[in-house]
């Protein structure tokens, strides 16, 4: 039951695949959704990842240490993206290729998250059926306007459905895949610190993507409105979501 809680939270990045492929899908809304993408990005790390990642490190280091391990580990997650970033296609300029750029970067930091979700979706639930299920509730939540901002980028690209429903369902099962990861090697999940040195390594990529990639395409856009409204809307989705979590 726990490993089935995780792949129908997983799918939930793919409803919000499937919601781009619903509406009219014009350069307004491709552009409002990545801006919920980003707002969603900057609630996730401020009030999910950071305080959890500090609580995780603090089983093995007192405050200050644990700080210091956190930034440490973060700015690994970011070399390991900006390494990353020397592979992946990028061609300056061209904005449609900038966010194939970006859709590549956010996946992979995505997938790693998801694997950390599952694990913990898997564990909370065999631990207690109830707060398991609102854990695995909250998290279903925020994954609608991340897969949303996710196939927003791919489809701006091409048009090419197929990929990016592909890349949204491959993401999608990153959550039951860390569930299966839990099952394998649940005596080293179960340590504390393990699960938030790979937090932070994450929580640095998250970062990276937010303030190197994202960040450029917000402030390019000329409709301010339409993508303060977006961010917005994304803090509140995971805002709540986290409340409920």
């Amino acid at each position: 039951m726990a490993l089935f809680i995780t792949l129908i939270v997983g799918l939930f990045t793919f409803l919000g695949s499937l919601i781009i492929f619903f509406v009219k899908n014009n350069k307004k809304i491709v552009d409002f959704s990545i801006s919920i993408g980003f707002g969603a990005l900057i609630a996730l790390i401020i009030l999910e990842l950071i305080p959890e990642t500090l609580e995780l490190i603090q089983t093995k280091f007192m405050v200050m240490g644990s700080i210091v391990v956190t930034l440490l580990l973060l700015f690994v997650g970011i070399g390991i993206l900006k390494i990353l970033d020397k592979f992946i296609p990028h061609h300056e300029g061209k904005s449609k290729d900038t966010l194939v750029h970006i859709g590549i970067m956010t996946s992979i930091a995505l997938v790693v998250h998801n694997l950390l979700e599952g694990m913990a979706i898997y564990t909370s639930f065999n631990s207690s059926m109830t707060f398991g299920s609102m854990l695995g509730f909250g998290v279903a939540l925020h994954n609608i306007p991340l897969g949303m901002s996710i196939t927003s980028m791919f489809y701006k690209n091409s048009k090419d459905n197929v990929k990016a429903v592909v890349i949204s369902l491959l993401v999608s099962l990153s959550t039951f895949l860390g569930g299966l990861i839990a099952i394998v090697f649940s005596e080293i999940i179960l340590v504390e610190f393990y699960r938030g040195a790979i937090l932070s390594i994450t929580l640095g990529m998250l970062i990276y993507i937010v303030l190197f990639e994202l960040l450029p395409h917000i402030l390019e856009n000329k409709n301010k409105k339409n993508i303060c409204f977006g961010i917005i809307l994304g803090i509140v989705l995971i805002t709540l979501s986290s409340m409920l979590g």
